[in-house]
C-alpha cells in the first residue's frame, strides 16, 4: 500500500516576527489549505543593531506551506504581493520541490473527483 503522494511543492517564507499570520491569511485566500508558522532568528547585511554593546538578532517568523503543484503559482504570487516581499527588508520567499509527502494525499484525491 502506497501511503505517499507527489505533485506537491513547498512554499517557504521568512518575514519579520508578527507578519507570519498575515502571510498565511494571504495564502489561504489564494487557495492554500493551511501551513506552519514557527519562530526563528536571522541576520542580513542590513541588520547590525546593538543594545548595550550586545548584537541584536532580529526575530523572524518562518511560514512553510506544502501545496498542490496546481496551486503553487497563484498562492506564491499572493504571498509576494500582499506580503510586500519585493520591498527591501520585508522578507524572502521561495519554492522548493517536494519528492514525496504523507498525511495530505487526500488533497489530491479531492481535486481528481
Amino acid at each position: 500500500m502506497n501511503n505517499t503522494c507527489s505533485s506537491f511543492k513547498l512554499i517557504y517564507v521568512i518575514v519579520e516576527a508578527g507578519r507570519g499570520s498575515h502571510i498565511m491569511e494571504s495564502a489561504r485566500k489564494a487557495g492554500a489549505e493551511g501551513g506552519t508558522i514557527y519562530f526563528g532568528r536571522g541576520t542580513s547585511i542590513h541588520e547590525h543593531g546593538k543594545f548595550f554593546g550586545m548584537p541584536i538578532e532580529p526575530e523572524k517568523e518562518v511560514v512553510m506551506i506544502v501545496i498542490k503543484e496546481s496551486l503553487v503559482n497563484q498562492v506564491f504570487e499572493a504571498i509576494v504581493l500582499e506580503g510586500e516581499i519585493n520591498t527591501p527588508r520585508k522578507g524572502i520567499a521561495f519554492i522548493l520541490d517536494v519528492d514525496r509527502v504523507a498525511g495530505i494525499c487526500h488533497l489530491n484525491e479531492h481535486e481528481s473527483k
